[in-house]
């Protein structure tokens, strides 16, 4: 019997268990993608300095639907500002760390190296790190020491951050640079909500100072190839870091950090550390979309103990690079402990940005003594030609990366910014008094938000008491950085 042409057709092939899935995966990310659209329209998809964080955001491209890789689409945690970059794990508050532990995505590009997430959201791992490669000449000094060319590695950092859950958050970084090995930020942390716009997090382990506008910036976010001389001398004995335990309260305008440590995490432990209590305010009382104003206070408070009690007061006015430009003094033994405080007044308004910083040191000697004292203020702006807003952070009130909106790597100029410094630092009530200014120009290339070409050229004058460069002397510096966050 012949058979029909209906018989002689073959059953269609049923699904398989993938194709569904994708199917499964490109339906959800159209769907996140239309919600992402909907929120924005309702006002909720933009970040500002006094709205509650909104959540996270599935972008997926067209090309990406059509592919079927709707699975593998970035998540852009959403910054804190438009200006800003993607947070990492351990920036994150508690919204944007739930928001990507429900967006079942595996894979987040924004911030140099990608953010891994487990299949369930529940972990989530970044490795990090950056690399900035100095170079500088120095000319017109009285002495030939002091005139030289040098190369160095300013940073060369290696670590990696992630989360458990949603609250449980840690970070690990070395540094290599300068020609030798040093923990750096190396903590676990806590983080919840109190209300719909107050939370906090808590963190134990080698903390980085929460210590004026300068001295709370990486270094590889400060406009200028060094900070300033009000966080580099208003400091504690210990420096940028310390083993200790740190708070921090974040609300709609602003945010308060106390922090109690004792010496960094390779310090000599054949003796009692010193104690260093500090706390750090900053306000932002008028915001807008494209202007805000800063203002901040801090202090900190420290006793010493074993070799610390020998303060050898030294700072920079130029370049890190060239060891035989600083403002300095002659060893003070007999030190018992420091006290010192600053405030901050700065702001942007559009591309253009200010900051203001003054502190002073006092430090408490023994057998009567007087306190040596240390005094330091600077004033500096910047202008992003390029059009971006400053990268200024509400949460924190310091600069991190910024959102460069016509990246080098995409046919576009990167963004440019200018800036200006005019920096002063005293040493006195000691044997060797010591004071020295300087005036910079600058210029940042920023070729995408983590890639930066830095110009600096530096007018600078130093009077010391010590012989090897005693009396007042001048010159400038020229330096360049290359630098890569990841």
């Amino acid at each position: 019997m012949a058979a029909s042409p209906v018989l002689a057709q073959t059953a269609p092939t049923p699904p398989t268990n993938e194709t569904l899935a994708d199917l499964v995966r490109r339906q959800a990310a159209e769907i996140a993608d239309l919600r992402a659209r909907v929120e924005q329209l309702e006002g909720h998809g933009a970040a500002s300095t006094s709205d509650e964080a909104p959540d996270s955001v599935i972008v997926v491209s067209a090309e990406e639907k059509d592919s079927g890789l709707g699975a593998n689409a970035r998540v852009v945690t959403l910054p804190y500002a438009p200006q800003l970059i993607t947070p990492t794990p351990v920036e994150r508050d508690i919204v944007r760390a739930q928001a990507a532990k429900d967006a079942g995505v595996t894979t987040e590009w924004g911030a140099g190296l990608p953010v891994f997430h487990s299949a369930d959201g529940q972990f989530s791992f970044k490795p990090r790190g950056r690399i900035l490669s100095d170079v500088g000449t120095t000319f017109g000094s009285d002495h030939d020491a002091r005139n030289i060319t040098t190369t160095g590695m300013r940073s060369l950092r290696l670590g990696f951050e992630g989360g458990v859950g949603t609250h449980l958050f840690y970070q690990l970084e070395a540094e290599l640079g300068q020609s030798k090995v040093q923990i750096m930020a190396a903590s676990l942390g806590w983080r919840d909500n109190i209300s719909a716009k107050t939370s906090f997090d808590v963190q134990a382990g080698n903390l980085f100072n929460d210590r004026s506008f300068d001295g709370s910036t990486g270094s590889d976010s400060t406009p200028f190839m060094e900070r300033s001389v009000v966080a580099d001398a208003i400091a504690p004995e210990r420096g940028y870091f310390g083993m200790g335990a740190m708070g921090r309260l974040y609300f709609p305008a602003g945010h308060l950090a106390v922090t109690v440590t004792g010496d960094t995490v390779d310090a000599d432990h054949t003796q009692s550390d010193s104690r260093t209590a500090m706390a750090r305010l900053h306000l932002n009382p008028l915001h807008s979309d494209r202007g805000l104003l800063h203002v901040a206070a801090w202090g900190f408070d420290e006793a010493l103990n074993g070799s610390s009690r020998t303060l050898t007061p030294s700072t920079f006015v130029d370049t890190r690079f060239n060891g035989a430009l600083r403002v300095q003094s002659g060893a003070l033994t007999g030190a018992t402990g420091t006290t010192g405080y600053g405030f901050e007044l700065g702001g942007y308004q559009g591309p253009v940005w200010f900051m203001a910083e003054g502190g002073e040191r006092r430090a408490r000697l023994d057998d009567g003594r007087p306190d040596f004292r240390t005094r330091a203020y600077s004033l500096s702006a910047g202008w992003f030609v390029t059009g971006e807003l400053p990268p200024y952070n509400p949460r924190v009130g310091s600069f991190g990366r910024p959102h460069v909106l016509s990246p080098v790597f995409d046919g576009g100029p990167g963004a440019i910014e200018l800036t200006t410094r005019y920096e002063q630092v005293s040493f006195r009530n000691l044997p060797d008094p010591a004071d020295g200014w300087s005036e910079t120009l600058g210029a940042n290339w920023y070729l995408n938000s983590f890639t930066r070409i830095q110009l600096n050229a530096v007018y600078w004058s130093v009077t010391d008491a010590l012989p090897a460069y005693a009396g007042t002397d001048k010159g400038e510096t020229l330096a360049a950085r290359f630098g890569v966050t990841f």
